[in-house]
């Protein structure tokens, strides 16, 4: 059948919008982001703050005690989490490939914004993917009013199967918008999402395509691994962003999977089954971690996630300045999906629930939690050191400090040592500072989700070209 062409005339450049219509266009998201808080909600939070603030004004001592000994409670319960996956083997899952001609289409969405600078990169790295090409459809999802991007991909001489599709203007201007505008012009059974900056491995495709085939019917999604690669000489935020990672995506996330929990996606290489994801309704355009809200979204349908070995390399904050708006994206998103998910059907299975304490609860509880425990700790010690200090050593405070870091150190060491690297005692003992720095992103992530629910602050991507990575 012939079709139809369109075209978007942006800086003086026509430029071709894929005509084809939605195989099955997703259901629309019932409740989601765009609401911050149901009445139910907005009550229960209004009473048990009234309840703390008279509790304080009565009885202020009993009131701290109960405070101090349920935010350690939590602290701890975070840190039995991560040394429980550390001692989780992974789960052996190796399928055997599927011959080419069993292999099903696939579509891969790159969207991006501002981001000119890497679209030659990016191009590169996608033309590396061992998949055939008549069964591959990448679509880079560009907004209408970023020209630069735009100017910069017609420059490009594209291989047919990478498209370029032009969002039309509209609002929220956010990843999920435009992975739902893309998402209904998918022709793949599968599809993956992959971020400006990534360089995935070539053979992640024919894994997922492979792991699909071969795994239940449930299976929705299939997280890859990502993995930071850095400088050869690095500084200290992205040498933890990397230990971070690999704690996260080599031994939290495999273990979860491997314990049949429900867990917050990445924001990027997600491989999907299509169709389960149309019928939840694709992404939650007013979210900002749109990526943790749909794997959710998914365990509460019943389907199932899991991951797989094959790694997309990335590149890191390098500054402070990119380094504490994008963490505040992620805990305002997580902060927004916890509460849609509070009051949906997530709840009602009693794995999925355990899944949201376990993961988005206790990570937004030890945000909030780590800096002013790490604080008392150290003000006790300095008091105790002082010639007239008058203080004792929080003992408790000091014990499960020690606990919290030696659980985050082993999950490190481990993941590491999955991503074939090593852990460097500097960065380990360096954790309780990016802890503190959490606390600092955690502030700025609640006035914004008071002030800027649905703001996307934009990580800036720099290419890797004349670059000598690690």
């Amino acid at each position: 059948m012939a079709r139809e062409e369109r075209r978007l005339h942006v800086d003086g450049l026509d430029h071709a919008i894929l005509p084809d219509p939605p195989l099955v266009a997703p259901r629309p998201v019932a409740d989601g982001a765009h609401r911050r808080l149901s009445p139910a909600q907005g009550a229960a939070g209004l009473a048990l703050l009234l309840a703390l603030l008279a509790s304080l004004a009565i009885t202020p001592g009993a009131m701290l005690a109960v405070l101090k000994w349920a935010s350690l409670g939590l602290f701890a319960l975070l840190a039995t989490l991560r040394l429980a996956a550390a001692l989780t083997p992974r789960r052996g899952t190796k399928v055997p490939p599927l011959p080419d001609a069993a292999l099903p289409a696939y579509t891969v969405l790159a969207p991006l914004y501002k981001e000119a600078s890497v679209a030659a990169e990016l191009v590169t790295n996608l033309g590396r993917l061992d998949y055939p090409r008549d069964r591959l459809q990448v679509l880079i999802v560009l907004e209408a009013d970023d020209g630069e991007t735009i100017a910069a991909f017609h420059a490009l001489d594209l291989p047919a199967f990478i498209q370029v599709l032009i969002v039309p203007p509209g609002g929220p201007k956010t990843k999920p918008r435009a992975c739902n505008h893309a998402l209904e012009r998918a022709r793949g059974e599968l599809l993956v999402i992959y971020d400006a900056e990534d360089a995935p491995d070539p053979r992640q495709l024919r894994e997922a395509a492979a792991r699909f085939a071969a795994g239940p019917a449930n299976l929705a999604c299939l997280q890859a691994p990502l993995r930071i690669e850095i400088p050869a000489i690095a500084g200290f935020l992205p040498r933890q962003f990397q230990q971070e990672y690999a704690a996260h995506f080599e031994v939290l996330l495999p273990a979860l999977a491997r314990w049949r929990l429900a867990f917050p996606l990445g924001g990027t290489s997600n491989h999907f089954a299509v169709a389960p994801l149309r019928a939840v309704g694709g992404w939650d355009a007013f979210n900002v971690t749109e990526d943790a809200d749909v794997g959710f979204r998914l365990a509460a349908a019943g389907y199932g996630l899991d991951v797989i070995d094959h790694p997309t390399l990335e590149t890191a904050p390098t500054t402070w300045k990119a380094w504490r708006p994008q963490r505040a994206r992620w805990i305002k998103g997580h902060l927004a999906t916890l509460l849609v998910h509070l009051r949906g059907p997530a709840v009602r299975r009693p794995r999925v629930a355990l899944a949201l304490f376990a993961t988005l609860f206790l990570s937004l509880a030890s945000v909030h939690l780590h800096a002013p425990i790490f604080a008392g700790v150290v003000l006790a010690l300095v008091l105790d050191l002082a010639p007239d200090g008058h203080a004792l050593i929080d003992e408790a405070g000091l014990v499960l400090f020690t606990y919290a870091w030696s659980g985050s150190a082993i999950a490190a060491v481990v993941g590491r040592r999955r991503a074939g690297g090593s852990a460097k005692a500097l960065d380990l003992l360096g954790l309780p500072l990016i802890w503190l720095a959490q606390g600092w992103a955690g502030c700025h992530a609640l006035w914004q989700f008071v002030r800027r629910p649905h703001h996307w602050d934009k990580t800036p991507h720099a290419p890797r070209a004349g670059r000598r990575l690690a």
